[in-house]
């Protein structure tokens, strides 16, 4: 089917596939340039099938596919799936750059030359690209729209930020017109068009945006929302929102993009592995001591976690300086009483000590607890990036994950679904980006987990943690492909007097035994910590700014697919009655929000603003732009 395949169809098997892709998680490609051009041209010749979930990425891949007329080569195919990240890929000639179907994604610094398409959109909630380049292609983006139930689910939302786009005759094209009411929505930030003869058509002919040689600087289609006003109007045209803040963009005016360190100008005497300073790694022996030595005597050192489970039992600070590379994710995790006490919470992992300025890198690492931990703020983030480089602090394809895994004490034998065991407690606060923080995240999972992991079965689970991600940062803050928040109880994502954020795209889901029992149990709620309050019977909020300002949040999938475990609710669109919250003292601008399962997609207040009902757009439900006024 394909040069690398991530989820093979089982020959007999009936459409079956070895794995579900719902749950494909961990799986990671780079470094390759795949050639399939001694297929036949007229032959399927596909580079990679990846039809997968989150805490997965596609980095560092070069595509060279057959140019001559009638070509049916593709790059990548992926038909299902519930992503992801994919970033710094090239693709050359071919039918199709990308074929996609896939409920969400983030899609960074890609550049496709002389294909016939550069990306084919089957069906989505809600994708974000960022940073794409597209030279020489009959079509950019060509887009299967008008799907406006979930058995007719086609694209749902595309969002596109900084995009170059050259000799090209049609930027995107939809099989469906939007014609006064939501049929896909689209929404088009900095796009610089040379030589393209028409930005936005359908697939009928009709022009709906002119293209030539110009820079389209905020665009949109689909329904728009303002401040309290809960009526909303379908809107096809530019956007007055303002630009997003300075210190979140590079020199040319786009969204800083960093690469995945990969330290290819080192050599192996430039690393050291944690094993030579004593730790072990077999997720039993305490390796605090060995770790802490380490950071005193690394020098230099790019620092190497072998294969393996960490086990520490205090707080470790990783100091502005360090660079940190696992090994198909290497394990961190926290474990003991320093940890088990929620009101007296401790830090597992800290980056850098408050104040502190530095470069800051970690790579291909996995930060846990092992249970009972209600006690674990799992990473605190302090460190500060130099004023010529505050971007520099930095964390890519490394993942909170809290339980479902061997080792973690908190899987089915003890914490099956429905347990009101505290015991099964996992976290008291997944991430915290402190004030004086600056952070570049990119392809982070923050889950956690409802379901058992390594047991054949993967049974579902009921565990419990009080926080996902709090940033009380003054900025920047990049979050690039970090929407996979999911299932903690107050909260995924808080933001409190943060600013100058970037978020693209972000991704929750509501814990999937609430409102039974509701938020805030069974934690509570601890001011110190800037804990919203809830309406009775309440769910966890997957959004909430609260005097946060300059914060710009491209693309979000926000949704809740149980109430109590059951799924009627998806029925009637009552599994949570509010899920987004925007102080009126915050300035915030949420361009993509796709909802499910739930009755108000957007609050003021905690007051419900925005229904759901004018917005219905296949499974999920989308509010194309809503800004403060």
């Amino acid at each position: 089917m394909a040069v690398i395949d991530a989820d093979p169809y089982i020959p007999g098997g009936g459409g079956r596939q070895w794995y579900t892709n719902q749950n494909n998680f961990f799986r990671s490609v780079r470094n390759f340039v795949i050639d399939v051009r001694k297929v036949p041209p007229g032959n399927t010749g596909t580079g990679i099938h990846w039809q997968v979930a989150q805490g997965t990425s596609l980095m560092n891949i070069v595509f060279y596919m057959s140019s001559e007329k009638g070509t049916a080569h593709q790059g990548i195919w992926m038909e299902n799936g519930s992503g992801g990240f994919m970033g710094d890929l090239v693709f050359n000639g071919g039918k199709f750059g990308i074929w996609a179907g896939n409920q969400q994604f983030t899609v960074r610094n890609v550049t496709i030359n002389n294909a016939q398409t550069a990306f084919y959109g089957l069906w989505n909630w809600g994708w974000t690209f960022q940073g794409i380049n597209i030279n020489n292609c009959a079509v950019g983006f060509d887009l299967s729209t008008g799907g406006r139930t979930g058995a007719t689910q086609t694209v749902g939302s595309e969002t596109i930020v900084d995009a170059v786009v050259c000799d090209t005759p049609i930027f995107i094209r939809s099989s469906a017109p939007s014609t006064g009411e939501l049929a896909g929505s689209l929404v088009i930030h900095n796009a610089r068009l040379s030589n393209v003869a028409v930005a936005v058509a359908t697939a009928d002919g009709t022009e709906v945006l002119s293209g030539g040689t110009k820079t389209i600087r905020s665009w949109a289609q689909g329904n728009i929302y303002a401040g309290s006003n809960p009526s909303g109007s379908f809107y096809q045209g530019d956007l007055s929102a303002p630009s997003l803040p300075p210190s979140t963009l590079d020199s040319n005016g786009a969204v800083v993009s960093r690469t995945h360190p990969q330290y290819v100008d080192h050599s192996v005497d430039d690393f050291v592995s944690v094993k030579d300073y004593g730790a072990v790694g077999d997720g039993q022996t305490d390796d605090t001591e060995a770790i802490e030595r380490i950071w005193r005597r690394r020098g230099s050192k790019i620092i190497f976690f072998d294969a393996g489970i960490y086990i520490v039992t205090k707080t470790v600070t990783i100091p502005a300086g360090a660079r940190i590379v696992g090994e198909a994710w290497s394990v961190l995790a926290g474990r003991g009483h320093h940890f088990q006490d929620h009101k007296h919470p401790h830090v597992v992992i800290r980056v850098g000590e408050e104040h502190s300025t530095g470069i800051v890198e970690i790579t291909d690492m996995i930060f846990s607890t092992v249970g009972p931990s209600p006690g674990a703020i799992v990473v605190e983030w302090n460190v500060r990036g130099p004023s010529d480089n505050l971007s520099g602090p930095g964390m890519w394809d490394s993942h909170i994950v809290l339980g479902g895994r061997a080792g973690s004490n908190l899987e089915s034998d003890n914490c099956a679904a429905g347990s009101d065991d505290f015991t099964c407690s996992a976290a008291f606060l997944a991430m915290h980006l402190t004030w004086s923080s600056t952070a570049y995240l990119e392809g982070t999972w923050i889950w956690l987990a409802d379901h058992d992991l390594d047991r054949a079965g993967e049974a579902q689970i009921t565990l419990f943690s009080a926080r996902g991600l709090l940033s009380e940062s003054a900025g920047p803050v990049w979050l690039v492909g970090t929407g996979e928040t999911e299932h903690h109880s107050l909260y995924q994502y808080n933001f409190f007097h943060a600013e100058n954020h970037y978020v693209g795209h972000v991704q929750t889901e509501t814990a999937y035994y609430q409102p039974t029992p509701p938020v805030p149990l069974p934690y509570g709620i601890d001011p110190a910590y800037h804990d919203p309050t809830y309406p009775d019977g309440a769910s966890g909020w997957g959004l909430r700014f609260a005097s946060s300002k300059h914060i710009h949040v491209f693309g979000a999938g926000i949704y809740s697919f149980f109430r109590s475990y059951s799924q009627e609710c998806l029925k009637t669109h009552s599994c949570q009655n509010e899920i987004v919250d925007v102080d009126s003292k915050s300035e915030v601008y949420i361009y993509s929000l796709n909802t499910v399962g739930t009755t108000y997609q957007l609050s003021v207040d905690q007051k419900p603003i925005v229904m759901f009902g004018a917005n219905v757009n296949g499974f999920a439900d989308t509010v194309t732009f809503w800004g403060p006024s």
